[in-house]
């Protein structure tokens, strides 16, 4: 009876390992744009007091393809990238993905982090 009592009271103490949170910034609808490249940006926060922030490589990942991200002028831990999405489509899914170094025993050791994944829905 005792066990069937801890474990939800525990589940939030398991969570609290998790370290990264996203959060998607860009809006879930955008009107179509002529050049076909759409803006998106991303928060990223972390309780890992051991990753080295300098070594951040933000990504937003469309299919296969990887797109640089860069630092949002004035703000901090936010990132913004144009991506492309083909005339013939109206609906794109996307996700962000980190690469990072963080201080370990001995020396940096390279780690990411992955969003889940986001639709952007193109109005007409």
């Amino acid at each position: 009876m005792l066990k069937k009592l801890l474990l939800p009271g525990l589940l939030p103490l398991l969570c609290a390992g998790c370290t990264a949170v996203f959060t998607n910034l860009t809006p879930q609808q955008q009107p179509r744009n002529p050049n076909d490249l759409y803006r998106v940006a991303v928060a990223f926060q972390t309780r890992q007091q051991t990753l080295r922030w300098e070594t951040i490589q933000p990504h937003v990942v469309v299919g296969q393809e990887f797109y640089p991200m860069h630092p949002t002028p004035l703000l901090k831990n936010r990132w913004e990238a144009l991506i492309p999405v083909p005339p013939d489509r109206d609906l794109i899914h996307y996700q962000y993905k980190f690469d990072f170094e963080y201080n370990a025993i001995g020396a940096r050791k390279a780690d990411s982090a992955a969003s889940p994944i986001y639709t952007l829905r193109i109005r007409p």
